[in-house]
Order: C-alpha cells, then sequence, then structure tokens
C-alpha cells in the first residue's frame, strides 16, 4: 500500500495523540512529531514544552493567527495554549533533566528490540551533534519514537543499532505507519497494524525479533 508523505505523518501524528493523557506535560521533538499537537482534543489539557522555552504550545500556526515570534523548536509558528508561559533554554532544561516531563515524542534513524535508540547521526553527513534528544530521552517519564516504518527503503526497527546511540534502553513505545510495537523485556510486542497494511508487510520490514499476539487491534481504530 503506497501512501504519500502527508497521509503517513497524520497517521503516526493522529495515533500518538491517543497516548497522552488529561494533565500530562509532553515535549515534543523536531519535525514529524511536533504534528502530534494538531490532534490533541481542545478539551483535553495536555502541556505541550518546545525545547526552545515554551510550554502550553497549540496546534499550528495558520492563516491571520500566525505570530512569527512564536514558534516550536523547529521554527514553525504556533499557537498557544491559555496558561502557556515562554522562557529561557537553561529553564527549559531544567525541566527536562529535573524529571518533569511526562511524554517525549521524537523521531529516530533507527530503534531497536532492546529499546535502543539512535536519531542524530546521518551517515556521510556533517552534524554537529545530538543537541537535546539525549536529555529528551533520559528525563522523559515515557519516550515515544513516531517515524515513517523504513526510510529509502531502508529497514529502521533492528535488531541491534548500527549507528551511534542517543540513549540506550529508553524507548517505550513505537508509532509508525504501519504498526504500533511495544518494548518489553521480552522484545518488541506487535500491539496494533495498519489494516492498510498485512502482517507480512510488516515482519518483512522488520529485523528486531517480534512477539504477535494473537489478536490485534487496528492502528486506525
Amino acid at each position: 500500500m503506497e501512501l504519500n508523505k502527508e497521509q503517513i505523518r497524520e497517521i503516526i501524528a493522529r495515533r500518538v495523540a491517543k497516548e497522552l493523557h488529561e494533565g500530562d506535560y509532553v515535549t515534543l521533538g523536531i519535525g514529524l512529531p511536533t504534528e502530534t499537537a494538531n490532534y490533541i482534543p481542545e478539551e483535553m489539557h495536555v502541556m505541550i514544552q518546545s525545547e526552545n522555552g515554551l510550554i502550553g504550545v497549540g496546534a499550528k500556526a495558520k492563516g491571520d493567527n500566525i505570530c512569527r515570534t512564536s514558534i516550536n523548536a523547529g521554527g514553525i509558528p504556533v499557537t498557544t495554549k491559555k496558561g502557556a508561559v515562554f522562557f529561557d533554554t537553561a529553564t527549559s532544561f531544567s525541566m527536562i533533566r529535573g524529571g518533569h516531563v511526562d511524554v517525549t515524542v521524537l523521531g529516530a534513524l533507527q530503534v531497536d528490540q532492546e529499546g535502543n535508540i539512535a536519531n542524530w547521526m546521518v551517515p556521510g553527513v556533517f552534524v554537529p551533534g545530538m543537541g537535546g534528544a539525549m536529555d529528551l530521552v533520559v528525563g522523559a517519564k515515557k519516550v515515544i519514537v513516531a517515524m515513517e516504518h523504513m526510510a529509502k527503503n531502508q529497514i529502521k526497527i533492528l535488531k541491534k543499532c548500527t549507528l551511534p546511540l542517543t540513549a540506550a534502553h529508553e524507548v517505550d513505545l513505537i508509532v509508525t505507519e504501519r504498526c504500533v510495537l511495544k518494548v518489553t523485556d521480552a522484545g518488541l510486542v506487535l500491539q496494533e497494524i495498519n489494516p492498510l497494511f498485512s502482517l507480512e508487510d510488516i515482519t518483512s520490514t522488520i529485523e528486531a525479533d517480534l512477539i504477535i499476539p494473537d489478536s490485534m487491534q487496528n492502528l486506525a481504530a
């Protein structure tokens, strides 16, 4: 099944939003994870933190509602919720490192069956460092990887990451456009599958050992 980029990102972001609960403080990584904010019900009190120094991030700003100085960590103009606060980066990372974030959502280049994540070094491309990802992954109470299932026909869910790690044994849940995987001590459990894809579409594009229950929910449900 071929999905375009926009469809893939919406499927993933919508599903990640279902993992958030009333009263959660959540940090969203740059890129796809930031789109999660667009699918949180307005009546639900979830405070989204952006590592550049904003808590109370709302949906992406559109039309006449755009303020160029109110941006998320990816430089995208966003709306703000009632009670939003702006502060400096030092305060932002004090919150992250202090264990005050309930959930962090970020992308990955690779993730493996042990809950290891590699998301900062692109082979052959100069990068200045891993940025805030290390702090986000280690500091949050729950870590969700939100990423496209494959990248340029390369498998991303592995037995063991081959790229330099951002953090070890920190990932709790993996959400792609094809499935939802829970990281457990026994391995990766296939919790949900997108009905647009077959089980073979899943197993043939994951190198990690999978635990497949007798019954699974639909990702799109």
